[in-house]
């Protein structure tokens, strides 16, 4: 699938911690947030990120959109292309703490990312980030919600993803 002229792509990776947040064995990844959020707002490519009061509003809110969970650790964030994405998720630190997943977050859950096409200037909001995410986890990928799977051109996470 190539990317609509005019559009960017929003992603949203929601993932639940195996501990409290300031559980020790948490503790690596809590203090390496703002060393990975900085990597990408530095990257070529990034636009934007749902800045991090308001998406620990949604996270952990009864009002929020993500179901109240305090141990949720997720982001918003759009990107220029795919290139971009692929390129901050597996060739800067971020690769670092994605490797470490499975030490910090409960992976009983499959689905735990979803992209879209959002036009040039949208910022997405995390209700229809949600909608995006629960269309892909009942439907599979389709060009209204996908995986790296969905886009020929991104080739990275076939080798650099762990099992």
């Amino acid at each position: 699938m190539k990317q609509p002229a005019g559009h960017h792509l929003a992603e949203l990776n929601l993932g639940i911690l195996k501990y409290d947040w300031d559980d020790p064995r948490v503790q690596d990844f809590v203090d390496g947030l703002d060393l990975v959020n900085g990597a990408a707002v530095r990257s070529p490519g990034f636009v934007w990120m749902l800045p991090e009061e308001d998406m620990h509003f949604e996270q952990t809110s009864e009002d929020g959109n993500m179901g109240a969970n305090p141990r949720m650790a997720s982001t918003l964030s759009v990107w220029e292309s795919v290139e971009t994405l692929e390129h901050f998720v597996w060739n800067t630190v971020h690769k670092r703490f994605y490797d470490r997943k499975a030490e910090w977050y409960d992976m009983g859950a499959v689905l735990r990312f979803a992209m879209w096409w959002v036009p040039i200037g949208h910022k997405p909001d995390m209700k229809e980030a949600m909608a995006r995410f629960r269309h892909l986890e009942a439907n599979g990928s389709s060009n209204h919600a996908f995986g790296w799977d969905h886009i020929k051109e991104a080739q990275l996470w076939r080798t650099k993803a762990c099992g």
